[in-house]
């Protein structure tokens, strides 16, 4: 429940910074190319939802800033490297337990 809650307020704090226009993002499709060239904001809608969906019901609500910029550098460096592999693939690849 915790999580929940710490994803839904990191949610509002991101979409509260987006312009005015809405915007669809089908994760499940999104390739690396595609997220390292969808702009700032993004980008931090997508590191936002990864750190929150890896983190599971039993973590507590923290989000630990260190490791969260660590884990979005491995992410990028890893999306760099491999640029048609899915943002879902790659996530697993770099958060997954």
């Amino acid at each position: 429940m915790k999580t929940t809650v710490s994803m839904l307020f990191a949610a509002a704090l991101v979409l509260c910074s987006l312009p005015a226009h809405a915007v669809v993002l089908d994760l499940s499709t999104l390739t690396c190319k595609q997220f390292i060239e969808g702009g700032d904001d993004e980008i931090k809608m997508v590191l936002t939802w990864m750190d929150g969906w890896y983190k599971g019901d039993e973590d507590e609500a923290i989000i630990d800033t260190d490791v969260f910029v660590d884990n979005a550098k491995k992410f990028g460096a890893f999306c760099a490297a491999n640029p048609t592999i899915s943002i879902v693939n790659a996530a697993e690849k770099i958060l997954g337990k």
